[in-house]
């Protein structure tokens, strides 16, 4: 019985010599639509689709190969004596391979189409026929990827194109690439199509955007994945130089990329907030009074504004997913030398993130520190041939805000899902007599920004818009607070540039001993939540050394 091979394809790369090959080896080629068009036009013998169901192509080419003259044909076992003599009453005939690629439904649905027009880009028949062949993989040899064709036809050659000799496991690959294609595919038509924050059965499209060497560790297997159905931040990034990005790397240009977004979303393009100030009033503030009254406190409304760094440059710099340093600067030189200045240790060996093209003047400071990575908007043509001198320093840039509205992480068996944490402050509440200047309130916003990629507990203290003092990652907040305020002061001291004033916590204080060392180390105004049962406490401590406090609401735990 004569070979038969169904071909209908969107994206016609080395279809051609496919149909070429199978034609020259006397399969008969069954086709429609465009994909018979190119094959024709091309001096191959092609069965039109429709001289096989008797049925005509029709409803817009919505119905073509959706028939049982097809389906029977790709179903049928071949050593099951009733399901051939099933096809041969009913006049059907095998097809021995399918060839297929759907339509553009990963590109259409980011290109700004109405919702009308991008359900015409649901493939319906395409997907039908790949998980027919595929079920029945050991007898039909089924296509999706170009990269598959050249081994199709090596195994073609080697088993003088019978089909069920070829190798099992060559096969079952095969069809485990249509499932894992077609999973995909429907995941981004779910995504599309349902409007549930989180619904029933999480499912995301994702390609493998690039393997790399190893994992977290070198026994470690690892690839990067990127969203196929959307442009996410890693899709905008272009590699200049360097060595291949690994794991590690990856991992940390993350954050320093989402860092710099959420500078500009929350410091340089900053919108006020509102909030109340309870400086003159004199009860308690939060809690219950000692008669057992809970507190209840008037204050006016105010609105916090954020100024003076529409026009700064924004420098992190991480080592191991954590910042050891940051800085507002008024050049991409000097907010990379504060921010170098933060830790010149810790920064060997880092990966840096700035918010704006990268100069000359810039690049000679930062070859003189190895570095891993450096991402940014761009990088001048000067800067770029200092670079050059470091040839293993991966340089990316940056077009697309991480602006991702979920995220996930792994745990055994299952995966967490939840929304990023795009809120910096819900409200802004002075609960203390003394009142935070603007100077301050401004080093306030930088501050609980680079706070919300610091590992919890997380402290941070600020001067002159740098982040002086992180402390992070500790079991207990005082520790984080002793280390953050420690740091500052020999930083501070050792540049002569005067004592640092301003305290951020990305959660609420638990005891007032975090307001107690903040001010033996001269801590003029602290930022944080709130939220703690001991709150009133802590107001308590900051109006008794002249501390100003600010609650926002919001909490950045980051583990």
């Amino acid at each position: 019985m004569k070979k038969r091979a169904l071909i209908s394809v969107f994206y016609k790369d080395g279809v051609l010599d496919l149909a070429q090959y199978l034609a020259k080896n006397g399969w008969e080629i069954l086709s429609t639509g465009g994909t018979k068009k190119h094959l024709t036009e091309n001096g191959i013998a092609v069965t039109d689709v429709s001289s096989v169901t008797g049925f005509p192509e029709c409803l817009d080419g919505r119905v073509k190969t959706l028939h049982p003259m097809i389906h029977a044909g790709l179903l049928a076992i071949r050593s099951n004596e009733q399901h051939m003599k099933t096809i041969n009453d009913l006049g059907v005939s095998p097809i021995d391979l399918v060839c297929v690629n759907l339509y553009p439904f990963f590109e259409k649905v980011q290109a700004g189409l109405t919702f009308e027009e991008t359900v015409e880009f649901i493939d319906i028949g395409g997907p039908t026929m790949l998980r027919a062949a595929a079920k029945n993989h050991n007898d039909v040899l089924v296509l999706t990827d170009p990269a598959d064709y050249a081994e199709v036809k090596a195994n073609l050659d080697k088993t003088n194109q019978d089909v069920g000799k070829i190798e099992a496991a060559f096969k079952r690959r095969l069809a485990g690439k249509v499932f894992n294609l077609t999973s995909a595919y429907d995941a981004a038509v779910s995504r599309f199509m349902l409007e549930e924050e989180l619904p029933q059965y999480y499912d995301m499209p994702l390609v493998k955007s690039q393997a790399l060497r190893y994992g977290e560790n070198s026994h470690q297997k690892a690839a990067l994945y990127v969203t196929a159905d959307q442009k996410g931040a890693f899709a905008g990034m272009k590699q200049l130089q360097g060595k291949e990005l690994s794991y590690n790397n990856i991992r940390d240009l993350d954050v320093a990329w989402k860092a710099v977004c959420a500078f500009n979303r929350f410091v340089k393009n900053a919108a006020p907030v509102n909030g109340t100030d309870y400086s003159e009033y004199n009860g308690i503030i939060c809690g219950k009074d000692a008669d057992g009254n809970k507190a209840s406190p008037s204050g006016k409304p105010i609105t916090a504004s954020f100024s003076g760094a529409s026009n700064s440059v924004f420098t992190i710099a991480l080592k191991h997913n954590t910042p050891c340093g940051a800085s507002l600067g008024a050049t991409p030189l000097e907010s990379y030398k504060q921010t170098y200045d933060c830790d010149p240790v810790s920064i060997f060996g880092g990966i840096v993130g700035c918010s704006t093209v990268i100069d000359k003047a810039c690049a000679e400071e930062m070859v003189k520190c190895f570095l891993e990575v450096i991402v940014a908007p761009g990088f001048t043509d000067d800067a770029l041939e200092v670079f050059a001198a470091k040839k293993n320093l991966r340089l990316i840039t940056a077009s697309i805000s991480a602006d991702d509205d979920y995220e996930c992480m792994s745990v055994a068996g299952g995966l967490l899902v939840q929304n990023r944490d795009n809120v910096l402050f819900e409200k802004w509440d002075i609960v203390t007599k003394a009142k935070p200047t603007q100077a301050q309130i401004d080093e306030m916003a930088f501050g609980m920004t680079v706070a919300m990629f610091a590992k919890s507990n997380a402290i941070l203290v600020i001067k002159n818009r740098t982040a002086y003092g992180i402390g992070c990652g500790q079991t207990n907040r005082i520790w984080a607070a002793e280390q953050a305020l420690t740091r500052a002061k020999e930083k501070t001291e050792a540049l002569g540039i005067g004592n640092a004033e301003v305290l951020i916590s990305d959660a609420f204080f638990p005891f007032a001993d975090n307001v107690e060392k903040a001010n033996e180390f001269g801590i003029k105004a602290i930022v944080t939540p709130g939220g703690s049962i001991r709150d009133q406490e802590c107001i308590d401590a900051c109006n008794k050394y002249g501390i100003a406090m600010v609650f926002t609401g919001t909490r950045h735990f980051k583990h």
